[in-house]
């Protein structure tokens, strides 16, 4: 379960940043840049939200780790689309399977320390300076 709360939480970030609709940060930014100028910048601290998924998903699987979920994620969806299950003509669509993909590479990356405790008995424990 902690794992999807992770997942879903990514997944709101990763949405309410970009979309292909006309309800994301981006988008309301581009256009609202002249006007609200203020508002927009406050909001932009959106950024810290990714700031804190980031470092943590590269502190748990670093950049490789990344780059491995990514190849997994994109190796399904070619499965899925050489199945005919999936059709690549919808730009919607491919970019809500972009958000799915990042969003379950930071999902993973904040889950990983849990799941590996889970699966092997060993904690992970933080490098402290003394």
């Amino acid at each position: 379960m902690g794992f999807l709360v992770r997942w879903v939480f990514a997944f709101l970030l990763v949405a309410a940043t970009f979309n292909p609709t006309a309800f994301s940060y981006l988008g309301w930014a581009l256009r609202a840049w002249d006007s609200q100028l203020p508002l927009v910048l406050l909001l932009g601290l959106l950024l810290v939200g990714w700031i804190v998924y980031l470092r943590a998903t590269l502190r748990s699987i670093g950049a490789f780790g990344m780059m491995l979920i990514a190849a997994i994620v994109a190796a399904l969806l070619w499965v899925l689309h050489d199945f005919g299950v999936l059709t690549l003509d919808n730009q919607a669509l491919n970019t809500w399977l972009g958000i799915l993909a990042l969003s379950t590479v930071l999902g993973i990356g904040l889950s990983w320390s849990i799941l590996r405790r889970r699966l092997s008995g060993q904690a992970d424990v933080d490098d402290v300076d003394v």
